[in-house]
Parts: C-alpha cells; sequence; structure tokens
C-alpha cells in the first residue's frame, strides 16, 4: 500500500492519477514527479516497487503539499483580510472573490436565498 504524506494512494490507480489524490499535487505536477523519480506514469500503485515508492517520497517530499500548502493559503487569506483589500472584504462578506457574479447565481458562496417580504394586496 502505497502511502505518501500520510495519504493512502488508491491501489487500481495509475501513478499519476495516483498523485492527484495529495492536496497540491495536479496532473502536470504528478508528471512531473514521475519523471524526477523515474517512475513510468502508467504502472499501477499497486504494482509500484518499494524503491520506487521510495523515490516518489522523497521527489514529493520537495514541494509543498498537504498540511504545509492548506495553512499558507489560510495564512493569505487571512492577511488579505487583515488589510482590508478587495478580496479580503469579499472573504469577509462570504461572496464571490474572482469576479463572479452575484445578480443572480453565487449560491455556493451566499447560501441559500434569503426571503424578502413584500406588501400584502389590499383587497377590493
Amino acid at each position: 500500500m502505497a502511502r505518501i504524506k500520510n495519504i493512502e494512494l488508491p491501489k487500481e490507480k495509475r501513478t499519476v492519477i495516483g498523485l492527484t489524490y495529495i492536496y497540491g499535487i495536479g496532473r502536470s505536477l504528478a508528471e512531473t514527479i514521475c519523471k524526477e523519480a523515474k517512475v513510468n506514469p502508467n504502472t499501477k500503485i499497486s504494482d509500484l516497487t518499494l524503491d520506487e515508492e521510495a523515490s516518489l517520497r522523497k521527489v514529493v517530499d520537495n514541494y509543498t503539499t498537504e498540511g504545509n500548502l492548506r495553512r499558507d493559503v489560510q495564512m493569505s487569506i487571512k492577511n488579505k483580510m487583515e488589510i482590508n483589500s478587495y478580496e479580503g472584504v469579499r472573504h469577509k462578506r462570504g461572496l464571490p472573490v474572482r469576479g463572479q457574479s452575484t445578480r443572480s447565481n453565487a449560491r455556493t458562496r451566499k447560501g441559500r436565498g434569503k426571503v424578502v417580504a413584500n406588501k400584502k394586496k389590499v383587497g377590493k
């Protein structure tokens, strides 16, 4: 069982795809890691030798991933909020940060729709 950065990699996946289960590693970085570690990217994770696993572990340690990356991202968001930059203000208000429209969409960030009370119609 391949275990890198305390993440169990799925046995049945190819090495390139399995590495993407680690936070901070996408497809292109996974391919780069396989090249640096001299591991065939099409090899299933269950078929990796102990030497190949060790070389993958060693190469992945050179990159910022998992806990350190999550901490860095949270610290940069907190910093933006403290200096009251535009992005920080959007984070504080729970609105989309990257320029998306909020008139009709953005329910993921804004939450469920709020009911607006309207006037009762006076009957005749």
